[in-house]
Order: structure tokens, then sequence, then C-alpha cells
């Protein structure tokens, strides 16, 4: 299923989903001026790689070099399909959220998902080398919140029926409620056949990153909900 569209309009301009978005876009921009060999190196540098944060502290590697890479691995991505579906997502819920807790702790909001994201996906990943990068893990966690804050929203979405497809209207909470049971069953699949070298997708960072934004939203100050009205497309 692909979203297209919410029927919430934002009360305020998205100032921190505009330029998270931004973020993202040019550090793949980036990436795509390293060499093969210097992007390998850029990765592993700052992505998360499991093993190495769970050999520290027994080895001497500073604890800047461990705990950087859970932030600045949230601003890269594998490739243009990782990118756009990332950044497509959090264009659709982000400004909403956003729009609940304010700018400012929005910003803290998204950055604590993604941090517990990572933190999850190393946990459950302990014996694997490579390094995991992309903002899913922080935007699982916006979703988490949108379906808390505004589970009877609509969402405009692209729904294969039978051998047709069809654009029809979803409630939110459905549709992101599915979403995170789809991560949580490939999750659970694929724990059976991690080896420490496999890439992929991190499943449980997406997982995490969801749980954790559900927990979250309710220990920020926001805006109340019951100022927000619903409007069709």
């Amino acid at each position: 299923m692909i979203p297209f569209r919410d029927n919430i309009p934002s009360r305020s301009f998205p100032f921190i989903t505009v330029s998270l978005i931004t973020a993202n876009v040019f550090v793949f921009f980036y990436e795509l001026s390293l060499g093969s060999r210097s992007f390998e190196r850029f990765i592993m540098h700052y992505g998360v790689v499991p093993t190495t944060v769970l050999a520290w502290p027994q080895s001497h590697i500073p604890f800047t070099a461990v705990a950087l890479p859970f932030f600045t691995s949230m601003f890269l991505h594998g490739g243009w399909l990782h990118l756009i579906g990332n950044m497509w997502y959090l264009w659709i819920f982000g400004d909403n959220v956003e729009d609940r807790l304010g700018h400012f702790n929005y910003l803290l909001f998204y950055l604590l998902c993604g941090l517990g994201a990572g933190i999850v996906h190393t946990v459950l990943n302990s014996q694997t080398s490579v390094p995991s990068v992309g903002a899913s893990g922080a935007i699982a966690g916006v979703l988490g919140a949108y379906v808390v804050s505004f589970p009877f929203a609509r969402v405009l979405t692209l729904v294969p029926i039978f051998m047709f497809l069809q654009v029809i209207e979803i409630p939110a909470v459905l549709l992101l409620i599915f979403w995170f049971l789809m991560q949580f069953l490939y999750g659970t699949a694929a724990l059976a056949t991690t080896t420490a070298n496999a890439g992929g997708v991190a499943w449980w960072a997406h997982v995490g990153g969801f749980v954790i934004g559900i927990i979250l939203v309710g220990l920020f100050p926001g805006k109340d909900r019951a100022r927000y009205g619903y409007s069709r497309y």
C-alpha cells in the first residue's frame, strides 16, 4: 500500500520536517559524489555497526565513535528508493506531528525516536557487522505518534485489490497498524536467518521506533488535539 496524502491540514509551516528532508537529500547527493571505496568507508564510519557498538567499552574505541553514528546514520541512505520511500512517509505524516508538538519538541522527539530505534536494532542484531543507515527508525517514531494523535484521520492510499490497483481512503489507524504488523512479522522472520555479514532491512529499528514514538508523544507537551479539525481532501 502506498499512501498519497492525509486529510488533516497543518496549521503551521512544517519547518523541521522540510529541513529534515532537505538535510537527508543533501547528504545523499554527497554520498553519490563519493567513489565506491570512499562511500564504503563513509558508511562504515557514520553508520551503526552493532558488533562495534557492543564491543565498547572492552575495546579501545572512543565513546564518540560509538555514540555519534546513532545520530549520523539517520541522515544516510543506501539508494534512491530507500531515500524516496523514507522522505515520502516523513512528508505525509511529519507535518501534523510537528504541528502538534511544536517545532523544537518535534525535532527532539524525532532524534530520540531515531536513537531508540538504533539501540533496538543493535540489541536484536548483536552479531551483525553490517552498518545500519537510514531515517526509517526515526520516521517510524513519527508514525507511532501520528497513529495515537490522529487515529481518525483518513489517508488516500493506493491499494492492490485482487488484480487491480485502487485509490481509496483508509483510516490512518488501520493503515499504520497494518504497516507496524508487517514490520514485526518480517523482523521476527529475519531473526532466524540473520548472519554476521547479512544486510537487508532493519525491521526491528522500524518496530522499535514505532513503539517508542507511541510512548514518547504522550510525554511531550503539545497542542490540544481537540483544536484539530478534520477536513476532506
